[in-house]
């Protein structure tokens, strides 16, 4: 392959890991803010999975938190590690509510995805494509 073909590769890569990071963005803001804000069905959903009412708060803090970090460029490694683990919580609270885990599943598979395609140093770390090609 010759380093136009590459450049142009890792061009395409990059901004379609921005996409995904928008699309990803836009839901972890929506579910923090419905939880800053006390939005009644987001409090009675996160109640009926057995979380505190007085702990809604934080986890909304918590999520601001995490998505600030896989946003800022120097910090978004850290803040995709740390959002794959809120995910993860956010799967087994949706399995303990008895609701469908699709949704935070679909979002964390984007978010890691997103930072896969932004990060050269997170794909040396996790060398899928290369294990795919053997």
């Amino acid at each position: 392959m010759t380093s136009m073909d590459q450049a142009n590769r890792f061009k395409a890569q990059l901004w379609a890991g921005r996409v995904l990071s928008v699309l990803v963005t836009a839901a972890f803001l929506g579910s923090a803010l419905s939880k800053l804000a006390h939005v009644a069905k987001v409090v009675e959903e996160l109640t009926r999975a057995g979380i505190p009412e007085m702990a809604i708060v934080p986890i909304g803090i918590l999520e601001l938190s995490c998505l600030a970090l896989y946003l800022f460029p120097r910090t978004s490694i850290l803040g995709t590690f740390l959002l794959t683990g809120y995910m993860g919580g956010a799967i087994v609270t949706h399995i303990i509510g008895r609701q469908s885990f699709l949704p935070p599943l679909i979002v964390g598979t984007l978010m890691f995805a997103s930072a896969y395609l932004r990060h050269p140093e997170l794909r040396d770390f996790v060398p899928y494509w290369k294990l795919a090609r053997r």
